[in-house]
């Protein structure tokens, strides 16, 4: 159990214990409650800050922890008036706050963002953050555009320049950044069918419009492209060219002048989510943006998922006015990052330990990836697998026609396992059901074969008749 649910279970406890109390008793002292939940003092003060926060508690300095007043019952409050006046919610944000949220302790986790505790640079991490923290200088404003060293590293792969890019606080804020500064409400947005489904919310939430483009095993279609570019009027076009979100597909190099070409024949943008460059097995396409010399592509990359998920760093690379454009949004919606992690940031990736961690990582995932392979074919043979990623961290695979992805996954977390339906991914209605596994959240690889196991069962034992 992770640090944060062993605080929660224990403030779940303990909030139980003080409902049976009166007001103004004392609760047991925090060395007994170590002793007697077996718990660090830590995770003892935490739980008791959470309870003193809800009002549940207060804590008297020398005396102890007491049982606070009850407030007294009044009438429940009316918010009805917000739904009017706040007209039509944000949909699909559920299923992201479940992508964030830890799986129950009995689950295995078959979705989710991040690598698992023990492949994050932890300690790399930890040396890191203590050599920014030093420096005085790493608590004041940073240069807006982010560190100059840390735009650099960034610029590399793409063959920019230092000054074209700008350092974002992790993905999503960078990709919000960017639909903000090139859209305006209303406005059509191009997207692979399917797509990650964190942008199709972040569109939606910018009050875009998401257009579907067809992609198969090779990336998208450039000819649907440049057609939906046509018939919409769009300005830009969001893609992931390696190791695509769900499908793990990578743009074929005969596609990638004409996705460039269809862009610049419409006068719009491309925006190049490269969110799993360093997740590659082996040496990654380069990107999109290398081969545009005239500022069609605005590339995004993401330190979060090589790393921990609170290494929210980002750098956003645009040549030409949409850089000033894309600077002006981030400074009017956040200022900057938070300069310690920006120098923590730099710190990690300009140290030994960073390729080391890199070839680490790879090695593991090609490994997770093969194992749950064949633990499909294995275990669930009547799925099929679109594609065999060659860096990232998931697979996509297609159900059985007539199969409801969002009913088998609401089944498999009843059966101790989390898993991503497909129908999310999809800008528009979905052609088929789909699931998306990721290989990367487990604590070992042996969790892999148990989840499909789990999947299993919770395919055969849906209805008969049951349909998407």
């Amino acid at each position: 159990m992770n640090k944060d649910s062993s605080i929660a279970l224990l403030a779940q406890r303990l909030r139980a214990e003080a409902r049976l109390l009166p007001a103004g008793e004392r609760l047991p002292s925090s060395r007994t409650l170590t002793e007697r939940y077996r718990v660090s003092p830590v995770t003892v003060s935490r739980a008791l800050a959470l309870l003193a926060a809800e009002g549940v508690v207060v804590t008297r300095p020398g005396s102890g922890t007491f049982v606070a007043e009850r407030r007294a019952a009044g009438r429940p409050a009316d918010f009805g008036w917000q739904s009017v006046v706040l007209g039509e919610g944000q949909g699909g944000v559920e299923g992201m706050a479940r992508l964030l949220t830890p799986p129950p302790a009995d689950a295995i986790a078959l979705s989710g963002g991040y690598l698992p505790l023990a492949f994050q640079p932890l300690r790399a991490l930890a040396a890191a953050s203590a050599r920014a923290a030093r420096r005085p200088e790493a608590w004041q404003v940073p240069p807006l555009a982010g560190l100059p060293e840390l735009r650099a590293w960034f610029a590399a792969p793409v063959g920019a320049e230092p000054s074209d890019v700008l350092v974002a606080g992790g993905g999503q804020a960078a990709l919000w950044t960017t639909l903000r500064a090139l859209l305006r409400p209303g406005e059509p947005l191009l997207m692979e069918s399917p797509t990650y489904h964190g942008a199709i919310i972040a569109a939606r939430a910018a009050g875009l419009h998401p257009v579907p483009v067809p992609m198969d095993g090779r990336g998208v279609r450039p000819d649907l492209l440049a057609e939906a570019f046509a018939r919409t009027g769009a300005r830009a076009f969001y893609c992931q060219p390696a190791f695509h979100n769900p499908t793990g597909a990578v743009l074929a190099p005969e596609r990638r002048a004409r996705v460039l070409e269809a862009a610049r024949t419409a006068g719009a943008f491309v925006i190049e989510d490269d969110f799993a460059r360093y997740l590659a097995f082996s040496t990654p396409p380069p990107p999109l943006a290398a081969a545009d010399p005239d500022g069609t592509v605005v590339h995004l990359a993401s330190l979060t998922k090589p790393t921990a998920p609170s290494l929210r760093i980002a750098g956003i690379t645009a040549r030409g006015p949409v850089a000033e454009r894309l600077r002006a949004c981030q400074l009017v919606e956040s200022y900057y990052p938070a300069r310690p992690l920006q120098e923590t940031a730099l710190e990690l990736v300009t140290s030994p330990a960073w390729p080391r961690h890199l070839r680490a990582v790879s090695a593991e995932l090609r490994a997770r990836r093969d194992a749950l392979v064949r633990a499909l074919a294995v275990h669930l043979p009547e799925v099929e697998l679109v594609s065999l990623p060659e860096g990232g961290m998931h697979l996509w695979v297609r159900l059985p026609d007539g199969t409801d992805d969002t009913a088998l996954a609401d089944a498999a977390r009843a059966h101790g396992v989390i898993v991503g339906p497909g129908r999310p991914y999809f800008p528009a209605e979905p052609p088929a059901p789909h699931l998306r596994l990721n290989y990367n959240c487990t604590p070992t690889a042996e969790d892999l074969a148990e989840g499909v196991r789990r999947l299993a069962r919770a395919l055969r034992s849906r209805p008969s008749g049951t349909s998407s």
